[in-house]
């Protein structure tokens, strides 16, 4: 009997030139929870407040001294995405050594500024390469299906806000199949390049429903609306099974929080899912996006713990059903109470 190709690099890992693939299966699930705790009980002077990144990217800060006002936060967006993808489709080994090669010749010509630019430009792509694809700690396959599992879902339908790529919503697909994603982001470039261009061969470890095993799934396996619109603007009810937002809380201050938790509560079904993550509050994190602060730091952002991210998620309106974090991010599961 013929054996399913990818049944044969099931509990395997590999590196392709800008990504690693996981689809092993086996314990750590590196998921750490901390359900347990009481969210009504914590306080915020127990908890601390989340830690803010501050240090903007000199490209947001020249483009404000030219057009003499803050950069709008859809431009913010509009930066960060472009220079965000452009991590994502690098060949990380190839573009290793080509930064190499011009901080060697920078050191040659004995010319500091462009010995500051070429060693900038060599560290972040070593750094991304190392949090990327090397840990996996950006998509982490593994973290975020233990995260997800367990959800009392059948053919679901999905609302990402904020998808960017799209990553998790397609994860979810792959364990839970058959129903259908609608990806919602106000920046076009998401649609047509993020989500556009997500790596085709990429496996996405799920579950057959007719026999109940493990099965691949790559994008073109799944159903997806992509929609380009300010999530405020949205008209649906409701209506999905799942609503989920990966790194969207952190980016309002307190003030607002409570408008982004009611984005998702008001298009959940009764009885379905919000799934809230955000990046994690620690020294790697922190280290990240000082180094690659150039890149990615034009608008808020905040870092903080699990234990916040939960008692957000509680103070507005939501019944913790799981909470706890993975590599860089927190995570929340829960349901409206």
């Amino acid at each position: 009997m013929a054996v399913a190709p990818w049944l044969e690099i099931l509990e395997k890992t590999w590196l392709e030139p800008n990504y690693r693939a996981d689809l092993r299966t086996s314990p750590p699930d590196v998921f750490v929870d901390e359900t347990r705790l009481d969210f009504a009980q914590l306080s915020w002077k127990e908890l601390g407040r989340p830690y803010r990144v501050e240090n903007y990217s000199v490209e947001r800060k020249a483009w404000e001294a030219e057009h003499g006002r803050e950069m709008p936060v859809l431009v913010q967006w509009q930066h960060f995405n472009r220079a965000f993808h452009s991590l994502f489709a690098s060949d990380l080994p190839l573009r290793l050594e080509q930064t190499r090669q011009e901080l060697r010749a920078a050191f040659a010509g004995f010319k500091l500024s462009e010995i500051g630019e070429a060693f900038e430009d060599w560290l972040q792509v070593r750094v991304w390469n190392k949090a990327h694809r090397v840990e996996d700690a950006v998509w982490d396959p593994r973290g975020k299906r233990a995260l997800f599992e367990g959800l009392e879902v059948r053919r679901p339908s999905i609302l990402f806000l904020g998808a960017a790529e799209g990553y998790e919503a397609m994860q979810l697909s792959a364990m839970y199949p058959g129903g259908e994603i609608v990806l919602v982001d106000y920046d076009a470039f998401c649609r047509d390049e993020r989500f556009g261009k997500f790596p085709e061969a990429y496996p996405f470890l799920g579950y057959n429903p007719a026999t109940g095993s493990w099965k691949t799934y790559h994008r073109e396996d799944f159903r997806v609306d992509f929609v380009v619109e300010d999530i405020r603007n949205l008209n649906y009810g409701p209506e999905f099974d799942i609503v989920l937002s990966v790194g969207l809380l952190e980016h309002f201050p307190d003030s607002l929080k409570p408008m982004v938790v009611e984005w998702h509560r008001k298009f959940v079904k009764p009885g379905g899912y919000v799934i809230l993550t955000t990046p994690r509050r620690q020294l790697k994190s922190k280290l990240f996006y000082r180094i690659m602060g150039r890149l990615m730091n034009y608008g808020y952002r905040e870092l903080m713990d699990a234990r916040q991210l939960g008692k957000y998620a509680h103070e507005n309106g939501l019944e913790i059903l799981r909470c706890g974090y993975i590599k860089a991010h927190n995570g929340v599961v829960a349901r409206v109470r």
